[in-house]
């Protein structure tokens, strides 16, 4: 169990969060409206575990992602993106297929996803990714990967790995039916992932998905029920409920300003992660989640320039 007011212990190793899932390019509208005609849409980086690596390195951690894009230029342009902070791609396996996108409405509240997908659920399980994640404190994915193989035996490989060698995993339950075969029970294997790791942070948005319409407190108590150790389930601009099953904490958003909140979840994730890493308890490490994801929302885009996560703590008094 992890305890609010604890600290969580790591192992000295090398990688401090090891982010496997999807690399992909976030078509992002200009305007708020959806409009079908004369829309301009625009170029992001974006797939959720890789935009966590990139937030954590801004943020002074030493992370990583393992990934797979095409053999094309959008999948040239992510990997640059990645090496202009210090990221290499020695995890990301160019493929035949072409990289993947989502096509985004801009949005203040839940962007409404389009999703082409090909390169990203080609990413294999490898001796070097093994290696990899043994070297790791943390290890993150979301559903992207689990929902297509061979990914998903990617994923379930590397979770018995985690195990084996007492690595924290984090999982963002994610769940899009469209990401799905229509003969594969989604909803049924996501759950059955819930037990199996330390972290989850679903949104309000993604238990309905996964559960149906609820108030809050019951969502939490349904990952609870499944195994989960800790649950932070987001509410967007009503904060969140976090739970460990035995104490139950809310927390406020500390948003004042929202551009665009694609990729909000993914802040917190970052500054959620960068905290633990750096000391701190499990329930000031949830502050600054809610901090570093503040600071993102102001600007458009997944990937934002994120200044230290000491700066983001002295700016939101965490």
């Amino acid at each position: 169990m992890f305890e609010f007011q604890n600290v969580i212990t790591f192992q000295d190793r090398a990688i401090d969060v090891l982010t496997i899932g999807e690399l992909l390019i976030d078509l992002i509208a200009a305007e708020y409206d959806d409009a079908l005609e004369d829309t301009a849409y625009y170029r992001f980086f974006g797939g959720s575990p890789a935009n966590i690596a990139m937030n954590l390195r801004k943020l002074g951690i030493n992370s990583q992602i393992a990934a797979a894009v095409g053999k094309d230029r959008l999948g040239d342009f992510l990997i640059q993106r990645l090496q202009s902070v210090g990221i290499e791609p020695d995890l990301i396996e160019k493929v035949s297929e072409s990289t993947s996108m989502v096509l985004l409405n801009k949005s203040k509240s839940s962007p409404i996803p389009i999703f082409y997908r090909s390169a990203d659920y080609q990413l294999t399980s490898t001796s070097k990714l093994e290696e990899a994640v043994r070297g790791s404190k943390i290890l993150h994915f979301s559903c992207w990967p689990i929902s297509m193989p061979p990914a998903r035996q990617m994923i379930e490989t590397m979770i018995e790995v985690a195990a084996q060698h007492h690595i924290r995993v984090g999982f963002d339950p994610n769940y899009h039916p469209m990401l799905w075969p229509k003969d594969d029970d989604g909803v049924a294997y996501v759950k059955s992932m819930v037990g199996k790791v330390d972290f989850v942070k679903p949104s309000d948005d993604d238990a309905e998905r996964l559960f149906g319409k609820d108030k809050p407190m019951n969502q939490v108590e349904k990952f609870l029920e499944l195994g989960a150790k800790l649950v932070i389930l987001t509410m967007g601009k009503d904060g969140a409920i976090a739970s460990n099953g035995s104490e139950t904490v809310t927390f406020q958003t500390l948003a004042t300003e929202v551009a665009d909140t694609t990729g909000a979840g993914d802040a917190f994730w970052s500054g959620f992660y960068a905290s633990l890493v750096k000391g701190n308890s499990v329930q000031e490490s949830i502050s600054l989640g809610f901090a570093v994801s503040a600071y993102k929302l102001r600007y458009t885009g997944a990937v934002v320039d994120l200044p230290s996560l000491e700066t983001i703590k002295g700016m939101y008094s965490v």
